[in-house]
Formats: C-alpha cells, structure tokens, sequence
C-alpha cells in the first residue's frame, strides 16, 4: 500500500467513526467556543466546560519535534488565561476536573512533506480527567494541541468537556510567502510569523528569500552574492540561522520552502558578478521607452544572462549550497517577469538575436541547463506560471514535466489557475486579486504624475497596480477550485498569500499579515462554506473577531477587523439588506 492509499484509509475510518458519532448526537456549531480555523467536525451533545487542573500535564511519546511542541502547549494552556470577547455561554459540570491530555500517534517516524496527513480525533469527556488526542502522525497532533489550546479559557482555566472533534484539512498545501529581499526581516521577525502560521494551522513558509533588491543569503559556496549584494552585513542570513529557522518551522508543523528567484529578479546579483547580469545597474524604465519595451517591471533592473558559461558556474555552487540548507523536498525556481528589453539591452544577447534567436529559446536554454541539475538534488521545482503563461517569453511544456514540476499561480484568478490544471500541471494558487497582501497600499515609484490629478483622480486602487486592498472578506470567499472539474481540481496542492515588500518591513508585519492570512488558512483547512453548501463568512466574523484577539494576547499584532462593540454585541454589525 502507496502512501497516498493509507492517508486516503487513515481520513476515511476517521471520517467513519465520526458519521457514526454525529448519527447518535446533535452537532452543535462552535458558537459558544470560536474556534479558528474551524474544525471539520464536532460534536458537542450539550454546551459543557468542566475546570482544568493547575497540575495539568500532557503525555505523549518521545519525538524531537512534537516533544518541543507540547511542552510550549503545556505552557501556553497553563499560563495563557485567555479572556474571550464574549464569554462562552456553556454549563460548568460538577465532574472531576481534566488532569491530563493522553497523546497518541499511529506514525511517529512520518517526516513533514508535502502530503503528510495532519488528521487528528481530539476527546474531551464529561466525566473523567483524561482528555485523548489520537493522530496519524507528530504533524497531526501539532494540530489537535492547537484547536485543545483554544477550548481552554478563564483564571481559573475552563475548557470544554463532552466534546470530540474529527479533523483534516482540505488542501494540503497552505502556505504564507514573505519577500525578504526589498525590505530585510529580522529571523525573529520570522520565527514570530511561523509561530503564528502554526496557530492558524498553516504549514508552509514560501521564503522568498533574493530579488533584485537585495541578495541577503550568505551561502558557503559564494559568500561574495551576500557580502556584496545585501544590504550590509546585519542584513544577511547566515546558515546558522537557516538552520535556526527550518528548525523552528519543524517544531511549530511548518516547512520552509526557499526561492531563490532567477533569471529574472536577479540585479542584486551583479554586485559580485557583473558579466553574467543583462542591463544591471540600468534604469528600469527609461524616458520615452514603451512599457512593452521596459527593462524591468520596477526599479531594480538586471537579469541573468543565460548565454554566458560562468553564468552556470555560479548558479551550480547556489543550488547546491541551498538544497544542503534547506531539506524542504520541494525547491521554487522563481521564473517570473523576464523582461523582454532587459536581455535585448546585453550586446551578446543582441547577437544571439541579430541570427534569428529568440527570447524563449533563451530561457529554454536557462532551464535546460538549470532544472535538471534541480531535480538531481532530488527536488520538485517549483516555478512562477510565467515560464508557461508568458505572452512573450515562455518554454515548451515538453521541457518541464509534470512529475517534477509545479507552478504557482498570480495573474488572471481563476483563468491561470485552469490553464495551469488543465495542461496536467500540480498547481500552487497565489492569485494577486485575492491573495496578495500588499495590494492597495499605493505606488511606492516616485515623480510619479499620477498623484496630481486635482480631484479627477483615481482613487479606486490608490494607485496600486493590484488595487484594491484585498480585505480578509476577499481573501475568504475565494474558492481557488472555481470552475474546475473534478480532476483538475485535484491537481490544486493548495494556496499561499503573499507579501511583496516593497512597502513592508517588520514594523507592519504582523498586521499586513494577520487576519488576513487567517481567512486564508480556514478556507484551506475546512473551507468557507457551511454544511449546506452556503458561504459562512458571516457566521466566521465573530470567530475571527475571538481569535484576532487571541494572537494579540500571543503577541502577534494583528490588526482590528471590527470595534469591540461589535465583537461583545454579536450579530448588531451584520447586515440584512442588500448593498
């Protein structure tokens, strides 16, 4: 039996056993309790709380990374007191009080990879003092410790009895990127965002790591990249603290998924080497040139040049160096916005074109000298959709099978995501109209005339090329499956938000991030749609109302998604009316 039929068996007698459960109970939404992102199924017979036990302990069997993992639950759920919005209107049972949480894992040796199951069956009776976490897997029961920590509430603490919870995400693949090259990020920064995705049962960080901008990474192999391309030397992420992050992510269920972005994206790397770079240093868009014909798609022009050996010579060390620092199975290639007139301003580019060469088979040549040295690290690549869905500049899809590669969409929602899908392409959903977090925030390129245009400007986008904000409503009710059949829709691994930061940097981190994220990480895991089918972004604003406040108390900033009147007067800032 493959890995993918004994987590198709583990999901389908959880799934089993909970049908039998909901047949003989009536199914109460956790109303009274919020719980984010909310699980796929609890039964709850009658709203009941019985006290936690200031002794309180979890036992569970010895493994490197969930052993860290409960002994920050423990504390958390001893120390936290949290103090809800609005108090859970639930009975408190004269039973004995919960002296401990039993951990139980079927496959302690499952690494964290793409596909790993994370169902867990959560028991709190109503009489006893053991409460039980069953789960397939270490990762699974990271999850279950969390939705345990959020049933827990009060000085002294209560937590909800009579209650069992079936759970498992939907998608597989939930992720958040975070661009650390326009702007640098602090590794606690980091660490305080992988905590939080933790939380919000997210687990993958897209750590885009290099751009044009900057090229912070100090790797072994070619210390000069970081030492000449960063933005000085307290700007740099040494590999002790890669080795720091990954670890980190493994103790919170959370992979690290690095991008070294190429060959697009990549001026920062003419620091060290200019020659194998195209128009670095060169203004991105010069007077009285047409957009089609610009050098780059904003400041920060330069490109590696793929006509050049040493150019392979160097990115050989960088691959290399980067799948020893990172044991993520998966490795993103970037491949994004190959500017046309980036590669036609390099005079040994101009040749190659002057003899009927043309741009894509320039970036074929790229990636037929690049993805298999890839693969050899036994990796999937993962790219950018614009090296297939490019109008000007693309490969073969002969040149990319689809057993080693994926492809993230941005553009044109839904319509990339089909064309990706339909083409046999695993496919990872990061469209800019839903997910991109930096959207709305204006245009950070400056004399720019937009701005004066008296009072018949545009305001709409706030001069955002991806305007409006996307609001955490926005984020919710994107069904990133949207007119897919049934097997294409399959082949969607999931979906990350982004945070491009040309106008972000650790001093709004948290709350460009959160709650935004959070929406995203609930329609990921047990969808934005009730048991009916209808959307439930109404019923989810006070949860995440609850649960915005609970970060805060976590020290994560997230910022305010309504006034707390709203929160302590559930239902008065709904709407009934059309708009």
């Amino acid at each position: 039996m493959d890995k993918n039929q004994i987590h198709g068996t583990a999901i389908f007698t959880l799934l089993s056993m909970a049908v039998m459960i909901f047949s003989s109970a009536t199914l109460v939404q956790c109303a009274v309790i919020n719980l984010w992102p909310k699980p796929r199924i609890v039964s709850w017979p009658l709203p009941l709380a019985t006290l936690l036990s200031p002794k309180f302990k979890i036992t569970s069997p010895n493994h490197r990374y969930l052993s860290t993992a409960v002994y920050r639950y423990l504390h958390l759920i001893l120390t936290e007191h949290h103090h809800p919005l609005v108090i859970p209107t639930v009975n408190l049972t004269n039973g004995s009080v919960v002296q401990s949480l039993i951990v139980t894992i079927h496959d302690l040796s499952a690494p964290l990879v793409h596909g790993v199951n994370e169902s867990y069956h959560l028991k709190i009776p109503s009489t006893g003092v053991e409460a039980s976490l069953t789960a397939e897997t270490a990762w699974g029961a990271m999850r279950g410790l969390e939705t345990f920590s959020q049933l827990v509430w009060g000085n002294p603490s209560h937590v909800a009895s009579g209650m069992e919870v079936w759970d498992w995400p939907i998608f597989e693949h939930r992720g958040v990127m975070l661009d650390t090259s326009r702007n640098f990020y602090n590794v606690e920064d980091i660490l305080r965002m992988i905590g939080a995705m933790s939380g919000n049962k997210l687990n993958v960080f897209h750590w885009h790591i290099t751009d044009s901008h900057s090229f912070p990474l100090l790797l072994p192999s070619e210390p000069g990249l970081a030492d000449k391309g960063s933005y000085g030397p307290d700007m740099q992420y040494s590999p002790k603290d890669v080795t720091r992050i990954v670890q980190f992510g493994l103790e919170h269920g959370v992979r690290v998924l690095p991008e070294i972005d190429m060959p697009g994206h990549t001026g920062s790397w003419a620091k060290a080497y200019p020659e194998i770079v195209a128009c670095a240093n060169m203004f991105w868009w010069p007077a009285g040139y047409k957009w089609e014909d610009r050098l780059a798609s904003e400041p920060g022009a330069g490109q590696l040049n793929p006509l050049n050996p040493k150019t392979y010579q160097v990115l050989k060390n960088v691959i290399r160096d980067v799948t020893m620092m990172f044991p993520e199975p998966f490795y993103h290639a970037g491949g994004d916005e190959v500017a046309p007139g980036c590669w036609k301003a390099d005079p040994e580019i101009q040749e190659f074109l002057s003899k009927d060469g043309s741009l894509s088979e320039i970036l074929e040549m790229f990636l037929n000298s690049t993805f298999p040295y890839i693969v050899s690290m036994n990796r999937t690549v993962v790219y950018w959709e614009d090296v297939l869905l490019d109008q000007t500049v693309r490969v073969n899809r002969s040149l990319l099978p689809p057993e080693s590669t994926i492809l993230q969409t941005w553009n044109d929602g839904p319509n990339n995501t089909k064309a990706i899908v339909s083409s046999g392409y695993r496919a990872i959903v990061s469209s800019a109209d839903y997910y991109y977090l930096d959207c709305g925030h204006g245009s950070f390129i400056g004399n720019n005339s937009k701005y004066d245009q008296g009072n018949a400007g545009n305001t709409g986008t706030g001069d955002s090329w991806c305007g409006p904000f996307k609001t955490w409503q926005t984020i919710y009710n994107y069904d990133i499956t949207y007119g897919l059949t049934e097997e294409e829709a399959k082949l969607v691994l999931g979906g990350e938000v982004a945070l491009w930061s040309e106008q972000a940097d650790p001093t709004v981190l948290d709350s460009r991030i959160w709650p935004r994220a959070s929406a995203m990480a609930e329609a990921m895991w047990s969808g934005n749609r009730d048991e009916k089918g209808m959307k439930r972004y109404a019923e989810a604003t006070d949860r995440l109302n609850e649960w915005r406040g609970r970060m805060v108390s976590r020290g994560i900033r997230a910022e305010p998604i309504q006034p707390l009147w709203c929160a302590r007067n559930p239902g008065m800032c709904d709407t009934v009316n059309s708009s």
